[in-house]
């Protein structure tokens, strides 16, 4: 395992959002779903795809609060732009499972 500074620490911009938009992305390589997530005033809509079919389905993500990475720079997936990262654990066969808030806080916090 690699150590990090707190500095560096910080410089990772997690923050909570709602999905507001999901649907099935079936071009992708692994079975995956497209999400747009708003992350409040200050960071806006932001999209991403994420391989969590195992444990979700398109319409039960519509209004989860999740956690995301929303400082690392877009990346192409397939012809998707991905513009956060959402954070999640694998299970027991190794299937994500996401990462949100225990109870309803507001969209666009920042973990501390």
């Amino acid at each position: 395992m690699s150590e990090i500074t707190f500095d560096d620490f910080l410089k990772v911009d997690i923050r909570v959002g709602e999905v507001i938009r999901a649907e099935p992305y079936p071009e992708a390589r692994k079975p995956a779903i497209k999400m747009w997530i708003d992350f409040g005033d200050e960071i806006g809509k932001r999209k991403t795809s994420a391989q969590v079919t195992a444990h979700y389905d398109p319409s039960t993500l519509v209004g989860k609060q999740v956690m995301a990475v929303v400082n690392f720079p877009p990346r192409q997936i397939g012809r998707f732009m991905s513009e956060v990262l959402v954070l999640g654990l694998p299970d027991e066969n190794g299937e994500v499972v996401l990462i949100g808030p225990d109870g309803e806080v507001p969209i666009g916090g920042r973990m501390h």
